[in-house]
């Protein structure tokens, strides 16, 4: 049998010399607002994606016109928490430089949409000035590393966004080339001899890599959804190590059943002092063991189904100086965030706010951005961006906490997370205009969906009633659908795959009820099983549960079993 031909981005990343390619010459370019198909890849490492305006191409193509070409900036925020200064500079490049609103992703980092080829570089230079950067925000490396943004123990949260930060530090590639290109660095020449990556090497990884810290009870940054997780243990109010996550994951492929979303194995305990070797050790598996000739079996879920949670556990332990000890006890109430106001055990206040969308921006009728501009102008603590897209405003001092509720009052705040319970458990990637992947509206349909859905919830008495509902444009899973106990997945314009049966807290798998629905349909397909609900639930049966124990789908165990058991008229047509 003849050896399976590499994957093209493999290739793109072997004659990149380290991530460089011709980058600094295609930006230098101004005959057009686009880079290269090789340099688009490699721009991605560098924490920039080339997109254009999807509303705008068919008028342009009318006009004999190139696409509206600009580019989106993720921002790396190890662990979500950004200073007040930080949080002024990023406000004003969105202004200055993007399209005047910021997003915060569902992987607690900044994301600028708009920018221009031309200002591109002069982007990513001042963002460096803020000591925040974007090298690594996306592309075949291990990417933003995230942390629980608020849990109730506040030492427990400062050891663990430690741990995320230093995670995220020994993980950046060592290349020159974003200094080069970016910040006008000194090129130093290399030899073949020199070990350029000591971690990723030549060719980094196959595909992306996501990490992520918890905090129990709080599962808000998913671990069962990320590659590699660490779970805090709590003992006596004291840390004493993390239970390890492996494998999970949530992109899949319409119609090709070889892709599916998954969920992590715990597979041991570490302490404190090794997090950092188990991250590198396993992400050094996945470097030489994840599938190198298929960019939809690449990610790191199919190398521990392929081979084994088992034996992933013993490749690492034959790595560590120390192997992993038992998993530890641990319990997940939710993956949601707490909102309004919270203090902890140093005197101090935290107010989460909810953000719909992730997008904040100013509107005639709410200025939100320019009060929290105003806040960070005097906050003395710091900004926490949740993987639920909402935004903590963090260690309120005592003394400075009656100042602030003032500004969240003029500015209209104070009210920001008055909302249905269904709408403060939602969550939407951007899709359209922007995502070239995208099928389907999510992002700009969720919040007139959510109106719809909130009416019979109201209905039946269940506005209060906490349901985590989320939708993505496209089957890859960047708002994590394929966990939530309500999923929208674009399939078409304007139509949707329906999921049901993920877990509350994160820690099931959904599974398809109805495929290609019309957005104008999801309310009637969902109101009978809504009014089911409030008639038929047991005592404190979350909705998720509820789907499964009444039969409206199958309970997936794992991500082999995604596609199996679907109901029948799942595929009636519509």
């Amino acid at each position: 049998m003849s050896e399976k031909k590499l994957a093209v981005n493999e290739s793109i990343k072997t004659r990149s010399n380290y991530l460089r390619g011709t980058i600094t010459e295609g930006l230098a370019d101004q005959s057009t607002g686009s880079m290269s198909e090789d340099d688009q890849q490699l721009l991605k490492f560098h924490g920039t994606y080339q997109q254009d305006d999807r509303d705008l191409r068919a008028n342009r193509r009318k006009h004999r016109l190139e696409k509206a070409y600009s580019f989106m900036i993720r921002i790396r925020v190890p662990g979500g928490v950004s200073t007040s200064e930080q949080w002024l500079e990023v406000d004003r490049m969105a202004t200055q430089f993007a399209n005047g609103t910021i997003k915060l992703t569902t992987r607690q980092a900044f994301q600028f949409h708009g920018i221009i080829k031309s200002n591109l570089k002069r982007t990513i230079a001042e963002i460096n000035q803020t000591a925040l950067d974007t090298i690594a925000a996306c592309g075949d490396v291990n990417r933003n590393v995230m942390c629980n943004p608020n849990p109730y123990l506040s030492e427990v949260h400062a050891l663990a966004l430690k741990a995320a930060q230093d995670i995220s530090a020994h993980l950046t590639p060592q290349t020159r080339a974003y200094h080069e290109i970016w910040l006008d660095g000194e090129k130093i020449e290399t030899t073949e001899q020199e070990i350029v990556e000591p971690i990723y090497g030549k060719t980094y990884l196959p595909r992306k890599f996501k990490i992520t810290i918890a905090v129990p009870p709080s599962n808000d940054v998913d671990i069962y959804a990320n590659c590699l997780s660490f779970i805090a243990i709590v003992e006596n109010g004291k840390l004493v190590g993390y239970n390890v996550a492996v494998g999970g994951g949530m992109g899949s492929t319409h119609g090709n059943d070889a892709t599916y979303p998954r969920i992590a194995d715990v597979i041991g305990f570490c302490t404190p002092e090794q997090v950092v070797e188990v991250a590198e050790k396993i992400v050094i598996i996945q470097r030489d063991f994840g599938d190198r000739t298929d960019r939809k079996h690449s990610r790191f879920k199919y190398t521990v189904d392929d081979r084994g949670a088992d034996w992933i556990l013993a490749q690492l332990n034959s790595m560590l100086e120390n192997p992993l000890g038992p998993v530890r006890e641990f319990h997940f109430e939710d993956n949601g965030d707490r909102f309004g106001w919270v203090e902890d055990a140093n005197g101090n206040s935290h107010l989460t706010l909810y953000i719909s969308g992730g997008r904040v921006l100013d509107t005639p009728s709410y200025p939100m951005r320019t009060g929290l501009r105003e806040i960070a102008k005097i906050h003395q603590g710091d900004f926490r961006l949740t993987a639920n897209q909402n935004l903590v405003i963090a260690n309120v001092a005592p003394q400075q906490r009656a100042e602030i509720e003032k500004l969240l009052v003029k500015y209209g705040l104070a009210d920001s997370h008055q909302q249905s319970a269904l709408r403060l458990n939602a969550l939407a990637c951007v899709a359209l205009p922007t995502c070239g992947l995208s099928l389907a509206e999510a992002e700009r349909y969720l919040p007139d969906l959510l109106t719809e859905l909130e009416e019979t919830l109201e209905h039946h008495g269940l506005r209060h009633d906490a349901i985590t509902i989320r939708m993505t444009g496209c089957p890859n899973g960047c708002a994590r659908p394929f966990i939530s106990e309500i999923g929208f997945v674009g399939r078409n314009p304007g139509r949707y795959n329906v999921y049901l049966g993920g877990g509350f807290a994160g820690q099931r798998l959904s599974k398809l009820y109805k495929e290609n629905v019309p957005g104008g349909e999801i309310k009637e397909l969902l109101s009978p099983i809504i009014a089911d609900y409030a008639k038929t639930r047991n005592e404190g049966e979350r909705f998720g549960d509820f789907c499964i124990r009444q039969g409206y789908v199958a309970a997936t165990v794992q991500g082999r079993d995604f596609h199996l058991n679907i109901r029948p008229e799942a595929f009636a047509a519509n």
